[in-house]
């Protein structure tokens, strides 16, 4: 079992009350409507103990059926009122119910999306999604149980103590004390039970999320025919969450035989007090009438306790994850007070940079070096050498482990983060595109763009060359991801966000590495274009992006151990970056 989270139900309530925030008074009004209409329900039985007192009375019937008429018609117009405050709650209830869960939603994505990157590297996409929808959904849950079973379950049981008392003291007593001991052993029960809801719950998310890898990688196990051991795996999982939720439940129904024989005894008990008071003449027909109502009332409202319990425990074990999740403090945070970054000339300065994601090893380890504003930089080196990660710290995807990193003299830690991304452009090497139009994924680049800016963009990164060839050209959704799309294609899309941009940083993530030799050829004249006057960090390993850059830093284990342009590093007796040129250029010659 996962380690028990350390959410309580308090800070869960909090996260309820941020998405009723503009709703409060629509819940107030809501929660005052049901009331009343309850208050009517259980005060009504009173008068039916006045009914069968008059009805067996011995006067004339011409008086005593007055008598009777005059009760069911207050009894009538009380259940009217009834009728009517239920109708209005219900109708004030559905909007503030329907509108809090989206802005419970809207809530839990605003924080969610703002987690670091390494936060969602290390999330399953579909266990995050279903944390954000279960939340949302044990809010309506919650909401449900507590209008349509909680509150009524309460007035009920309070009138009938307090209209008990009125007509007998010891009967009275008798519910209230039972009622006591039934709230508290249930009570009890659930708080005990509720790990088993934050296990299953869990479970459920781990399900999703294993779902949701298979089906996006679903080419992955068609090209390597793992059908059968995926389908396996799956059905794995869900058999472990299946006996869990079995052995869960077998406790609940374990418990529920167990309170419905203290409802049946409870009946008996106050049954068997009632016939002995009316033997004696210290209780009316009537009144026995009333307690009847009562007590079938109870035994039903009662009876719901262990669901109502239920669904309030694993409403709130359905909310413990995502609450967490808002809980936890954002791992790259703004200063309080930060300035937003202004460039002047787009001079980028690294200071005895070391940067690891643990205490055991540095992915970058002391990095000084100064990017000159225009200036054009290659990162070359082998895998692992620490390029990429150099890269994300200059948009401060991470947190620094020591040392500054500087642009135009500026600390990029005491700036805005959405300031310091809105002066860099990113060409990733593997663009990820919105199950949106062309139109909307280039213009993601600047949201307030006209068409005519976008169609311009579009031009410049060669991508009209395909879109105009597409039945419905800018309009056309491209799939999740953007798998309606090549890879070329991504790449240019990519290319045209970051024309239309227009940022004074670039940073190219091996822009060219998915084009055919022909689109390369386009698609660098379009990029050389876009460095102009821009300093660029352009992270390279092929021939046609290195010779351009006006300095190269070779990258080897997290430091940089050359550095100088492509003529002087090519030309030296020996050095990595000649060996890797040699080994490069080689295999092209020989091709």
């Amino acid at each position: 079992m996962e380690k028990e989270s350390k959410v309580t139900i308090r800070q869960i309530f909090k996260e309820y009350l941020k998405g009723l925030k503009g709703y409060r008074t629509f819940f107030i009004l809501t929660l005052t409507l049901f009331i009343t209409a309850n208050i009517i329900d259980v005060v009504t039985p009173y008068f039916y103990q006045n009914f069968f007192n008059i009805l067996g009375t011995t006067g004339p019937k011409s008086v005593v059926v007055g008598s009777l008429i005059q009760i069911i018609i207050i009894v009538a117009i009380m259940h009217f009122f009834s009728w009517l405050t239920n109708r209005a709650a219900f109708f004030v209830y559905l909007p503030t119910e329907t509108y809090t869960m989206a802005q419970i939603k809207q809530n839990s994505f605003q924080y969610l999306i703002r987690h670091s990157h390494n936060f969602f590297t290390n999330s399953f996409t579909g266990g995050l999604v279903q944390k954000i929808n279960r939340q949302a959904r044990a809010f309506e849950r919650l909401f449900d149980t507590f209008i349509f079973n909680f509150a009524p379950l309460m007035l009920t049981v309070v009138g009938a103590i307090v209209v008990t008392f009125f007509t007998s003291k010891i009967l009275s007593l008798i519910i209230l004390i039972w009622v006591i001991i039934y709230f508290t052993c249930s009570t009890l029960f659930y708080l005990w039970r509720m790990k088993y809801n934050v296990e299953m719950a869990r479970l459920d998310s781990e399900t999703t999320a294993l779902l949701a890898d298979n089906i996006s990688n679903n080419q992955t196990i068609s090209l390597f025919n793992s059908y059968k051991r995926e389908t396996d795996s799956y059905a794995a999982a869900t058999v472990k969450q299946s006996k869990y939720e079995v052995k869960a439940w077998n406790y609940a129904g374990l418990y529920d035989s167990v309170q419905l024989l203290l409802v049946y005894l409870m009946e008996f008990v106050i049954f068997y007090y009632a016939i002995k008071f009316w033997s004696i003449d210290k209780l009316t027909v009537g009144g026995i009438v009333m307690v009847q109502i009562y007590v079938v009332s109870l035994a039903k409202q009662i009876w719901s306790v262990n669901m109502v319990l239920r669904n309030i425990f694993e409403s709130l074990a359905d909310s413990k994850q995502m609450t967490e999740i808002m809980l936890a403090p954002h791992e790259i945070q703004n200063i309080s007070n930060a300035l937003d970054l202004k460039i002047r000339q787009g001079e980028i300065e690294f200071k005895n940079v070391t940067f690891n994601f643990n205490d055991t090893r540095d992915v970058l380890e002391n990095i000084n070096c100064q990017i000159k504003a225009g200036e054009k930089i290659a990162l070359v080196g082998p895998s692992g050498a620490g390029k990429t990660t150099f890269v994300r710290l200059i948009l401060r995807l991470y947190n620094l482990t020591s040392g500054q990193i500087l642009i135009d003299s500026q600390d990029i830690s005491l700036v805005t983060q959405e300031s310091l991304r809105q002066s860099i452009s990113l060409v990733p090497q593997d663009p990820i595109l919105f199950h949106r139009t062309l139109m909307e994924n280039i213009r993601y680049g600047r949201p307030e763009a006209a068409d005519e800016e976008v169609i311009a963009a579009s031009k410049l990164a060669h991508c009209d060359e395909f879109i105009e060839a597409l039945p419905l050209k800018y309009e056309t959704f491209v799939g999740e991801r953007g798998v309606k799309l090549s890879g070329g294609e991504r790449q240019r899309v990519a290319i045209a966000r970051a024309i239309l941009k227009n940022a004074p940083i670039l940073i190219l993530d091996e822009a060219t590495s998915s084009l055919d030799s022909n689109s390369e050829a386009l698609i660098q004249k379009a990029l050389d274009n876009l460095m102009k006057g821009r300093t660029t960090i352009a992270i390279a390993h092929r021939l046609s992006t290195i010779r351009k850059m006006d300095r190269i830093l070779v990258m080897e284990g997290g430091k940089i151990i050359e550095e100088g342009t492509h003529e002087e590093l090519s030309n030296k007796e020996s050095g990595l970056y000649k060996d890797l040129w040699e080994l490069q250029a080689g295999g092209f010659i020989q091709k």
